[in-house]
């Protein structure tokens, strides 16, 4: 165990970070493999690959990879959080524009490039730039920070519903709105934004089929194709309160996505409602400790940043858990940390990885004497400007 009079780079991290949130989200990891095992070997015997625990092998493949980067990640400050997010940002936005261009088309979408989906390395750079325009704009109205995080969620959005990836244009569309709420928007904005929303919903009904065919199975299911919901569904019911059993579950069989989507569909009848109220109540953990750093901090950008990627984590398990249920219409969205899928557990995890640094307990000492430092730089500054004029 580290010791807290040690100085080193490891010990200052340790005994600031948040050691609660670490280890849920170490153990939504370990809980993820071992719902894989359940779900998993079916799905690679329906498609024909000889290795049972593909998909399993894969995912503990990709662990240490997410550790390595939400550890990493966690050990940064919050000015080089967001030059790594521009970065990150910039090279999303490449990848989505050849996704576009070169991409394999998958159900109708062009979504993944070398076996990447750029988008979801998209969503949590855009929520850090969105938090720094809205504080920058916080802290010097002057700035035209809003026209710019407008124009930030019109590229980032555009791109995702050429592809059509209208799940994650919503995820993303959400956390800029509430942030925008966070820094004080109008009224008239609030309307303004609302409205846009609503036409938008209402336009990829009328005229996208893949859109307006997911809100009827979800509206009007009689007559419809509503066969992965179903069948998620009565999943959860045989298992009932305690399950049937690991490796026992029969719907698994027929569930196409049993591995990905709807996971949690096998994890109820195999495992009980119970068990999945404790995966949720993880989830909970994580989202709750998240918001309660935010609400503690005081700079914007750290206040705004650790409430938007909260909120991304826990818009994302929400809507996965509500489609498993039939609570709103298929989305394609996994589940953090525990469906199937390599660029979601690393971008989840270089997420999470930002929470972690932007609620690192740092001593008010510290901020005085950061401030204190820009303070003296800019007076030297100004001096020397004023001994070259004259």
């Amino acid at each position: 165990m580290a010791s807290r009079t040690e100085r080193s780079a490891f010990n200052a991290w340790w005994w600031t970070v948040d050691r609660l949130m670490l280890m849920t989200i170490l153990a939504l990891m370990l809980t993820g493999i071992v719902l894989l095992l359940a779900a998993s070997p079916a799905v690679a015997e329906r498609i024909g690959i000889n290795d049972m625990f593909h998909f399993v092998n894969r995912q503990a493949m990709m662990i240490p990879a997410a550790l390595m980067v939400m550890i990493g990640v966690s050990f940064l400050s919050p000015q080089s959080i967001r030059r790594v997010a521009l970065v990150m940002f910039l090279i999303a936005i490449a990848l989505v524009m050849a996704t576009l261009l070169f991409g394999a088309e998958v159900k109708g979408s062009r979504r993944w490039i070398a076996g990447i989906q750029p988008s979801e390395f998209l969503k949590p750079a855009f929520v850090v730039l969105a938090a720094w325009l809205f504080s920058e704009n916080v802290k010097r109205p002057d700035v035209p920070a809003n026209i710019l995080a407008m124009l930030l969620l019109a590229c980032s959005a555009g791109l995702l519903i050429l592809q059509p990836d209208f799940g994650q244009t919503m995820l993303i569309s959400i956390v800029w709105g509430a942030l925008f709420f966070m820094a004080g928007l109008h009224w008239f904005w609030m309307v303004g934004l609302g409205g846009v929303g609503a036409v938008g919903i209402v336009a990829a009904y009328q005229f996208i089929p893949h859109v307006t065919s997911r809100i009827d199975r979800f509206l009007k299911p009689e007559g419809t194709d509503t066969f992965q919901v179903d069948v998620a569904r009565d999943a959860f019911l045989s298992g009932g309160w305690l399950g049937k059993g690991p490796g026992e579950g029969t719907y698994k069989l027929i569930l196409p996505d049993s591995h990905t989507d709807f996971i949690m569909a096998v994890t109820g009848e195999e495992f009980g409602l119970l068990f999945v109220m404790v995966v949720v109540a993880m989830f909970a953990l994580i989202v709750l400790r998240g918001f309660w750093h935010a609400y503690k901090l005081e700079d914007p950008f750290c206040r705004f940043a650790t409430a938007g990627l909260t909120l991304l984590f826990g818009m994302q398990s929400s809507i996965n858990l509500m489609v498993n249920l039939h609570m709103m219409p298929a989305k394609g969205m996994t589940l953090p940390f525990i469906s199937y899928g390599g660029s979601s557990m690393i971008s989840v995890a270089y997420g999470m990885g930002m929470v972690l640094a932007l609620t690192r307990r740092r001593p008010r000492t510290d901020m005085l004497e950061s401030a204190f430092s820009f303070r003296d730089r800019r007076a030297t500054s100004a001096a020397a400007g004023i001994g070259l004029s004259s």
